[in-house]
């Protein structure tokens, strides 16, 4: 299973609520993916995706990742597509960090591993625990009744876990996030996640405004340094997002920050392979763990189901199928959510069918 050929595609993806808004001024209407297709010698074509939100959320950005592909592709030509881990060594030769560019490939790959095997990417990572799982959604950052009115909308769908984007002026976060926790009937996980938008001094203004609410603080600073300076001053138990990459990131939000939870994206982290080894060490520190991307579409959605459906079931906290909040599907909108819950695809690999002719080809490497 030699790889001869990998493509790389754009996508547009549509938010279909309007505008997706996070802290400090982020905003946009649409967001520009990046589809890898990884094809071999033997026929086979694994697909995968990174999608980076913009250039502002992480240290990644679209045209980042596609002139990262072009160094990282070539040195892949002729490599055995069945053989990650060395995949992932060969990689991290060629360049260090650019977690966002290996992602895709490295999706790809696990994509390829499971349609030579038949098996789905699930049973490659050892299983499905959930035959389905439920999902959370996004609030985008508002007027506090206007992110109440969405929440009460996105219910009535079936979502009973909900993120509500604050980081901006402490007072009115406190707000959007009591409004929202009293509207919502008991059962319902609210979770303020800032996306590192405020400072130290602004986060402890805003844990001891949001005081004893029932909802849990997500990623309040941009370092884990000064994460780790907020949790000695909040309430509310914690989850650690953006700065959580490595496994030393990972102890330290345990055992400094004290951590209850961590949200793996997989782009951030470098791709399935490495989110997969942080999701179970996460496991076995006892934390709960959120399973997602920065954004993307259908190819996306399928490798985090994977990753969801094989989360030990008591430590799953929330995943996210961003194929639900986007406009234009590669994959026939699969794999579907059905009243706010989730599954893995069934199929061989990802066990998705992308079709090419919604991509925009970009580049070619033989």
């Amino acid at each position: 299973m030699r790889i001869a050929a990998i493509r790389v595609f754009g996508a547009e993806l549509t938010y279909r609520h309007g505008t997706y808004v996070m802290s400090g001024g982020r905003a946009a209407a649409t967001q520009d993916s990046t589809v890898v297709a990884i094809d071999t010698a033997s026929g086979r074509t694994g697909w995968g995706e990174v999608c980076t939100l913009g250039g502002t959320y992480l240290p990644a950005f679209a045209a980042g990742v596609r002139a990262a592909l072009a160094e990282l592709a070539p040195a892949l030509i002729g490599h055995d597509a069945r053989e990650i881990r060395s995949a992932l060594a060969l990689m991290d030769r060629e360049l260090r960090g650019q977690h966002a560019a290996k992602s895709p490939l490295d999706i790809a790959l696990w994509d390829l591993l499971g349609q030579a095997s038949g098996l789905p990417v699930s049973g490659l990572a050892g299983g499905v625990q959930h035959r389905d799982f439920p999902l959370y959604e996004a609030v985008p950052l508002d007027d506090p009744e206007r992110m109440v009115a969405f929440v009460v909308s996105r219910m009535a769908d079936g979502i009973t876990s909900f993120q509500l984007k604050v980081g901006n002026e402490p007072e009115l976060d406190a707000a959007r996030t009591r409004a929202v926790a009293e509207a919502v009937p008991p059962g319902v996980r609210v979770i303020a996640d800032a996306n590192g938008g405020w400072d130290v001094h602004d986060a402890i203004a805003a844990t001891r405004l949001i005081g004893g609410l029932p909802v849990y603080l997500e990623e309040p600073c941009r370092g884990l340094d000064d994460n780790i300076l907020v949790a000695r001053h909040a309430q509310q138990q914690l989850i650690l997002d953006e700065c959580v990459v490595t496994l030393d990131d990972l102890v330290r939000a345990k055992r400094e920050a004290g951590v209850s939870a961590v949200n793996l994206k997989l782009s951030r982290v470098g791709g399935f392979s490495r989110a997969l080894f942080l999701r179970d060490a996460a496991q076995r520190l006892g934390l709960k763990v959120s399973m997602e991307d920065t954004w993307g579409g259908d190819i996306t959605t399928a490798a985090v189901s994977h990753l969801a459906a094989t989360t030990d079931p008591g430590k799953l906290l929330n995943v996210s199928f961003m194929n639900d909040w986007v406009e234009e599907h590669v994959a026939g909108g699969e794999p579907r959510s059905v009243a706010g819950r989730g599954a893995a695809p069934t199929g061989p690999g990802l066990g998705i069918t992308v079709d090419p002719y919604a991509l925009v080809p970009l580049a070619e490497y033989r």
